[in-house]
């Protein structure tokens, strides 16, 4: 069920929807959960956002980027610094803007983790979402290193896996992986449509194809099989919203060096 400033009978017309931000409304309107909006622009807006994850993700599959654990990571160099854990480091000088749009642009030099490539889905769909010039004062001195955050870019968590929809962040675990390959203990992943993921380093996959390919990496007595998690995590949206150019005056901006702070 979705309510917006307290009426459950929101007045939007679908029909401007695309195909997926309809899909998407759609299945929150029939669930019996409640999702809240202040806003029908709200609500958009998140529509809108999701749509630039899975395109982001779509974007990253084809790039080039392989997939390498931390002590085989590589960037390329004219736009990141590799720190010693594997992590990439924006260079000073370099735009937030800029370094995160060569990984798509220059997929080839680059190689990462999926937790890392998560994070990178989102920086991207958020660049796309938003400002590009306010992207690069919110997302300054960037670091991709796993779960690592931006403190601007907010993550929640949720239960029920099965009201995830296209642009959410699941997990499959595989809690029996082989020790000598244990960045296969699991895949994170993110939603493009019903029953479609992008997984980096297994691509783009039906759940039972990512639970096969997990389990070619069990130890050899295993007995447990690869499965979804039953938590999942998607970007908080309505911060999102409050930092389009549109809503800026309900934040106060304070930059203080390289680093941005908000309230």
């Amino acid at each position: 069920m979705i309510i917006i400033a307290g009426k459950s009978d929101p007045p939007l017309d679908d029909s401007t929807l695309s195909e997926l931000e309809r899909n998407i409304y759609q299945k929150k309107k029939s669930s019996s959960f409640e999702y809240r909006y202040e806003s029908v622009e709200a609500l958009l807006f998140e529509l809108r956002v999701r749509t630039h994850i899975v395109e982001s993700a779509r974007l990253l599959s084809e790039s080039g980027a392989e997939f390498a654990d931390f002590d085989k990571s590589r960037c390329n160099e004219a736009f990141w610094n590799r720190n010693e854990n594997g992590g990439f480091q924006l260079k000073k000088g370099v735009s937030s803007q800029n370094g995160i749009r060569d990984i798509f642009t220059n997929g080839h030099l680059y190689a990462f983790e999926c937790a890392t490539a998560v994070v990178i889905v989102l920086y991207k769909a958020v660049l796309e979402s938003i400002d590009p010039k306010q992207f690069d004062v919110l997302y300054a001195d960037l670091l991709l290193y796993g779960w690592h955050f931006n403190r601007n870019l907010r993550l929640e968590q949720r239960i029920h896996p099965g009201e995830a929809v296209a642009g959410d962040l699941l997990y499959f675990e595989n809690p029996d992986f082989d020790p000598s390959t244990p960045w296969w203990r699991g895949e994170n992943v993110v939603k493009l449509e019903e029953n479609l993921y992008y997984g980096h380093g297994i691509g783009i996959s039906t759940a039972e194809d990512i639970i096969t390919d997990l389990n070619k990496s069990r130890k050899p007595d295993s007995t447990q099989s690869a499965s979804l998690s039953d938590i999942f995590d998607q970007v908080d949206f309505f911060f999102l919203w409050k930092l389009t150019s549109s809503n800026r005056e309900r934040l106060i901006i304070a930059k203080i060096g390289a680093r941005t702070y908000l309230h």
